[in-house]
């Protein structure tokens, strides 16, 4: 599953096209490297999103459909650290 995907059907942030800009100005990163949003996200990876919110987290398992239900969005991810400023990110 691509990685612009990935953050987006899980709610981590609200659409796609906000996750593939974030991916583009270079604000998401894959085991401390630059993602493009076409990064094929593996279990173990670690994301984390920079820029006015910040968040890093360790992919669990990969969704097979789109949007993850929100009772179980956990069992997809494991926030490692988390610091915002506003509401951009809805777990």
């Amino acid at each position: 599953m691509r990685i612009d995907n990935y953050i987006s059907d899980l709610g981590i942030i609200k659409r796609r096209t906000i996750a593939k800009e974030l991916a583009d100005g270079g604000h998401v990163k894959v085991n401390d490297r630059r993602a493009k949003p076409a990064y094929k996200v593996k279990v173990d990876d670690i994301i984390e999103i920079t820029g006015k919110n910040h968040i890093k987290l360790r992919v669990l398992k990969i969704p097979t459909g789109k949007s993850v239900p929100k009772p179980d969005r956990p069992e997809y991810f494991e926030i490692l650290h988390r610091a915002s400023s506003a509401s951009e990110f809805e777990l």
